[in-house]
C-alpha cells in the first residue's frame, strides 16, 4: 500500500473526503521539519508508541569503517542517529 492508497482507504473507512484524509496522513507521516507528528517527535529525541501496533524510536549507530564500492577505498563512516520501528506482539501475531 502506498500513500495514495492509504489516503483512499482512510477516506472510505472514516467517510471523510480524500483531501481531509490526505491532510491527516500528511500530519502523521510528513518528514518536513515541524509538520509530521512522528518525524517531529523522533527529531526531538522522543519516541512514538502506538499500543498494539509498535514503537517508532531512534537508535544510535556508532562510527565504523566502510568501503567505497566504486574504488575499494576504506572510508570512515560517522556515528549517527537513525530511525527504527519495533513491531508490537499483536502486530507480529496478526501477520
Amino acid at each position: 500500500m502506498n500513500k495514495t492508497e492509504m489516503v483512499a482507504a482512510l477516506a472510505r473507512k472514516t467517510e471523510i473526503t480524500q483531501s481531509k484524509a490526505a491532510e491527516v496522513v500528511d500530519a502523521i507521516f510528513s518528514t518536513v521539519p515541524g509538520q509530521g507528528l512522528i518525524a517531529g517527535e523522533l527529531q526531538s529525541g522522543g519516541e512514538v508508541s502506538i499500543g498494539g501496533f509498535g514503537k517508532f524510536e531512534t537508535r544510535e549507530r556508532g562510527a565504523r569503517m566502510g568501503r567505497n564500492p566504486a574504488t575499494g577505498a576504506t572510508i570512515q563512516i560517522a556515528a549517527k542517529r537513525a530511525p527504527a520501528f519495533k513491531a508490537a506482539k499483536n502486530l507480529k501475531d496478526s501477520v
